[in-house]
């Protein structure tokens, strides 16, 4: 299981080994990025946060759990 950290202030997730760019689109959606290219989507929605991957650079399962850990932090 890999350990994911969050920094709103830098707006960066690191999930295992990578950091991640999380920039803003609209109102609950982001974009992922590793080293300034989009590797998928997160999205908060119906209650619940989603990774949506962009590409084969990263899983759903490893989208899903930056999703989970962005939404915790900036609403907790």
């Amino acid at each position: 299981m890999s350990t994911t950290t969050v920094d709103v202030a830098k707006s960066t997730v690191i999930h295992g080994a990578n950091t991640y760019s999380i920039q803003p689109l609209d109102t609950d959606q982001f974009t992922v990025l590793l080293a300034g290219v989009p590797v998928g989507r997160i999205v908060y929605t119906f209650g619940a946060a989603n990774g949506v991957p962009e590409g084969t650079e990263l899983s759903e399962d490893s989208l899903n759990a930056i999703a989970e850990a962005w939404f915790a932090a900036v609403d907790g």
